[in-house]
């Protein structure tokens, strides 16, 4: 990977996402590790790991970024009535290991993973140090659905999402973004757009802004913790399982 930087184990910074490559889109950095402190601050700057067993660490700042404002989402009428009908239950960090194994499961569809044993490893290093939470979607006390990303000051960074059940992941991404919303989160950052996204109402940003959200959203307090629910659609909050 010729010109592209390589990181030092021992150097937490990167280098500035302008610099990023335009083929392949957002290709910012190589190598370094998925320590939690190297994680927090590739977040901080709209930085995410992204590669397969094969591959070094590979680090992507994308140009335009995928993202949705809560308060935009877009729920069709089929997926309407599926919450409507209210056959599940929703509940947050309760099963983020349960999560990352249903983002990493392979299908047909999706028939390799990027969520490595590393990266189930650093991601569960980020939860238990309350910094990445889940979304899960139960129904007869059964996982059938769910999403993980990380939260930094009022940001949050979506990661990946599965569905074992029609919907089930669009229904965990609604009470994420509702949930967002009540607590004055105005930004996911959706990383990279694709069809699925566009349907539930992603939008493209460019990097100047993106990057001015980024500073004004983390630069804040953070107090990372353990989540729990206390919104919900049509219905008081889940029953705990």
């Amino acid at each position: 990977m010729s010109g592209i930087p390589w990181l030092d184990q021992a150097d937490l910074d990167f280098p500035p996402i302008e610099s990023a490559l335009d083929d392949p889109n957002g290709l910012l950095a190589v190598g370094g590790d998925l320590s939690l402190p190297r994680l927090l601050n590739a977040y901080r700057h709209g930085i995410f790991p992204w590669y397969d067993e094969s591959q070094p660490i590979l680090w992507w700042s994308p140009q335009p970024r995928a993202v949705i404002f809560p308060e935009r989402l877009y729920i069709n009428r089929s997926l309407r009535k599926a919450l409507r009908r209210n056959d599940y239950e929703i509940t947050l960090d309760r099963n983020f290991a349960g999560v990352l194994r249903g983002c990493a499961e392979l299908s047909q569809k999706r028939p390799g993973t990027w969520i490595t044993d590393e990266m189930r490893r650093a991601y569960q290093a980020l939860h238990d140090a309350g910094w990445a939470h889940s979304v899960e979607v139960w129904r007869d006390q059964k996982l059938i659905g769910g999403l993980y990303g990380v939260a930094i000051g009022r940001m949050f960074y979506g990661e990946s999402m599965f569905s074992r059940e029609t919907n089930a992941s669009k229904i965990a991404f609604v009470h994420l973004c509702g949930q967002l919303h009540e607590w004055g989160y105005p930004l996911i950052d959706c990383q990279v757009g694709n069809d699925y996204l566009e349907s539930m109402g992603a939008e493209e940003m460019d990097r100047a802004s993106f990057k001015k959200y980024l500073q004004q959203l983390t630069n804040g307090q953070s107090n990372p913790k353990k989540w729990s629910l206390d919104w919900y659609y049509g219905k008081p909050p889940a029953v705990q399982l």
